[in-house]
C-alpha cells in the first residue's frame, strides 16, 4: 500500500501537533502486533525472502535512501520506503497510521534529519523495542539549518553505505562477509556508470557556470565540478517554499539575459512561479536546460540508474551549450 500523499493536500494547520501526538500513541498501541504482521508487498524494496538466516526489518523515511539499503542488504533485509509518490513534498510530508506501524515494527530505521522529516523522531519518541536509526545528517555531519539533499552529495552517499553495511554487521554479525560483498559489489557493479559518468562530466566541463532553481543542485554541482552561480538564498527558499528575495531574482534574470549561465538546472517536482518564469526566460534566450527531482522518478527506479539518468540528461546540455558557444 502506498501511503504517500500529494504535498497538495498536505495538511499545515496548527492541529499537526496533535493527529502527530494520537500516531505516536497508534505505534505504541500496535507494538506488539506490528513485529507479527507481514509488509506490504506493494512498498518493498528488498527481496527478504530468505528461508535460512536472519532478515532484518529496515523502514527507511524516503525511497532514495530505501533503494541503496536495500541493494546493500539483498537477501537479508526486508526493506519499507515510506515516501515514495513522486508527487510529495518530503518537506511537508503528513505521516499516517500505517507509518507509525512499520516504524514500530522496525529493526533498523533509516531518516534523513536536517529537519527534512521530522516526523519520524516524533514516531521513534514511542518505540519501546528501541531500533538500530541511521540519522543522515548525524553520520555526515551536517547540523539542522543545513542543505538536507544529502543523497546528491556522492561523497555522502558513499558514507551513508558505508555506515548502512556497518549497521547491517551489527545488527546480524553472522552475515558480516555478506555484507562486505554486497557493499563492493553495488560500488564497483550497481554504481559504476553513476561513477563514471560523474567523472566524465567534471573531465570536460569543470568551471561551467550554471543556474539552478533550488538546493538540491547545490549539492551536486561541485562533485560535478561546475560553478553554480545562483545566490544560495533563493535556492534555499526554492526548496523550503519561502519567500524569495527580490534582489536574487534580479541577479538571476541579470545572469539568464546576459548568459552569464551556460545551462540551467531545476527541480520539476518543484516548479513554482518564479521557476516558471526562470523557466521562460531561459527558454526566450535558448539556453540549455536540464531537470532533477526530489525523489525517485519513476518511484520503481533504482537510485543509480534515477540518477545516471539524471547526469546524463545534464551532460548533454552541457554538451549542447558547448557546441552553441
Amino acid at each position: 500500500m502506498n501511503v504517500a500523499i500529494d504535498a497538495s493536500t498536505a495538511d499545515r494547520s496548527p492541529n499537526r501537533t496533535g493527529r502527530l501526538a494520537g500516531l505516536i500513541l497508534t505505534a505504541v498501541a500496535v507494538l506488539s502486533t506490528a513485529c507479527a504482521t507481514p509488509t506490504s508487498g506493494g512498498r518493498l524494496s528488498g527481496a527478504g525472502t530468505k528461508s535460512e538466516g536472519t532478515v532484518i526489518r529496515v523502514v527507511a523515511a524516503e525511497n532514495f535512501w530505501g533503494s541503496i539499503a536495500s541493494q546493500v542488504g539483498g537477501t537479508h533485509v526486508q526493506v519499507v520506503s515510506i515516501i515514495t509518490n513522486p508527487n510529495t513534498d518530503p518537506h511537508s510530508y503528513e505521516p499516517t497510521a500505517g507509518d507509525a506501524r512499520e516504524i514500530a515494527g522496525a529493526q533498523f530505521v533509516i531518516e534523513n534529519g536536517i529537519g527534512y522529516d521530522p516526523w519520524v523522531s516524533q514516531l521513534l519518541s514511542a518505540d519501546q523495542t528501541h531500533p538500530t536509526v541511521l540519522n543522515v545528517g548525524t553520520v555526515v555531519g551536517v547540523a539542522d539549518g543545513g542543505n538536507p539533499h544529502l543523497w546528491y552529495n556522492p561523497a555522502d552517499v558513499q558514507e551513508v553505505i558505508r555506515r548502512t553495511v556497518s549497521d547491517y554487521q551489527a545488527l546480524d554479525p553472522a552475515d558480516s562477509t555478506y555484507f562486505n560483498e554486497q557493499e563492493t559489489r553495488f560500488d564497483t557493479v550497481a554504481l559504476k556508470r553513476y561513477h563514471a559518468t560523474i567523472a566524465a562530466i567534471k573531465a570536460q566541463y569543470s568551471g561551467t557556470p550554471v543556474g539552478a532553481s533550488e538546493s538540491i543542485f547545490a549539492m551536486l554541482a561541485p562533485a560535478l565540478g561546475l560553478n553554480l552561480v545562483t545566490p544560495y538564498a533563493f535556492l534555499k527558499a526554492i526548496s523550503e517554499g519561502t519567500d524569495v528575495p527580490a534582489g536574487d531574482k534580479e541577479i538571476i534574470d541579470n545572469q539568464i539575459k546576459n548568459h552569464l549561465i551556460e545551462v540551467y538546472v531545476y527541480n520539476s517536482q518543484n516548479v513554482t512561479p518564479d521557476v516558471q518564469a526562470q523557466l521562460a526566460e531561459v527558454r526566450a534566450e535558448h539556453i540549455p536546460y536540464a531537470t532533477i527531482t526530489e525523489t525517485l522518478a519513476p518511484a520503481s527506479s533504482t537510485y543509480q540508474a534515477w540518477q545516471t539518468k539524471q547526469l546524463l540528461g545534464i551532460e548533454a546540455a552541457l554538451a549542447e551549450a558547448r557546441r552553441r558557444s
